[in-house]
């Protein structure tokens, strides 16, 4: 049996290129395109997209909304410093968290937001070092996050964000993620108009990002990596345009890997999609047979991560391998709020 490397999917990437606050204009960022079949690439721009697509096409886009679930508080009684973010939703103010100080915060433990405006006590200490957390506030407990909470950003972004809307699509809705469905943030409303103006149809599923799509993998062989697990769902109407674009002989892009993840993972094996809800683990890396998707909008994802080899499954490890070495000599922008690629 031949084992995929973790190290087959590793690109040397400048730190410079690193994007580290969004550009001015969402679809004035830089598109890479990427023909899967033969490896050619070409360099337009996001406004660039109709060119791309044709009238029959459906657009797949994940409508869900970034929380502001990094708090910054104290301990009580104590006054030291802490920080939470909410990860997972358990139902009646009790949310799966990650905390710093993690040696101070154990079962028991109170806390305090916005000189306590918002309390919480630490229940559970979980196997992965994370908490359960049940939050006690006056009124709504999403209203008083959104006010209190800021927008919790990857790792590798330094600068905090001005606009917090700009870490969110202008379409989102359905609040439930730690991190941005990045594909997503290239689109303004004016563009998705021209696309339904020119007959392409557009579509929405909803899958909440954990924080798990940054962990790297750890494992040296694929098969090895226990991937992490994120809810989401897909509506009737969604699945039955996906379905109908399929028979009319159109394609179904996926805009991002969480919309590409989340119609695979329910689809059918002969490609068929219905009304579905519920959290998928699916690990998508090379050998894998695409069910649904035809064409795929993302970004440039980090060195030996699982999205990198998502992507690979599409296009070929050698393909976009070559394509971020030439991104990389034309100055492309990284990651979360850089530039985009079309795969096709």
């Amino acid at each position: 049996m031949i084992y995929i490397k973790t190290y087959d999917f590793y690109y040397d990437l400048p730190p410079e290129l690193i994007a580290q606050t969004p550009i001015q204009r969402r679809d004035a960022s830089r598109l890479m395109t990427l023909d899967r079949e033969t490896g050619a690439v070409g360099h337009r721009h996001f406004y660039d997209l109709p060119a791309m697509l044709r009238p029959g096409d459906c657009l797949v886009l994940n409508d869900s909304r970034v929380l502001p679930a990094r708090l910054i508080g104290q301990r009580v009684p104590s006054g030291g410093a802490c920080e939470v973010v909410l990860l997972i939703d358990r139902g009646e103010n009790l949310w799966e968290c990650l905390v710093r100080p993690g040696k101070k915060l154990r079962e028991g433990a109170q806390l305090s937001f916005g000189e306590g405006q918002l309390m919480a006590q630490v229940q559970t200490v979980l196997e992965n070092g994370n908490r359960l957390i049940h939050f006690d506030c006056q009124g709504i407990f999403l209203e008083q996050l959104e006010k209190l909470g800021r927008m919790p950003l990857p790792p590798y972004i330094k600068e905090e964000l001005q606009d917090g809307e700009r870490y969110q699509t202008v379409y989102s809705k359905a609040v439930g993620s730690a991190a941005a469905p990045t594909a997503g943030l290239h689109f303004t409303n004016e563009l998705l108009e021209q696309l339904q103006d020119m007959g392409v149809k557009l579509c929405f599923v909803t899958l909440h990002v954990g924080l798990g799509t940054f962990r790297p993998v750890k494992t040296e062989n694929l098969d090895e990596h226990e991937m992490h697990s994120e809810y989401c769902l897909i509506p009737q109407e969604t699945a039955d345009i996906i379905n109908e674009t399929k028979a009319r002989g159109g394609r179904v892009v996926c805009v991002g890997t969480t919309s590409c993840r989340t119609i695979e993972s329910w689809a059918g094996e002969d490609g068929q999609l219905t009304a579905s809800a519920g959290w998928t683990n699916i690990f998508i890396y090379p050998g894998y047979r695409f069910k649904v998707l035809d064409a795929l909008i993302t970004n440039f994802h980090l060195p030996e991560s699982t999205l990198i080899m998502l992507v690979s499954a599409l296009a070929g490890r050698e393909h976009v391998l070559e394509a971020y070495r030439q991104a990389v000599k034309e100055r492309y922008r990284f990651f979360s709020f850089g530039d985009a690629m079309f795969i096709s």
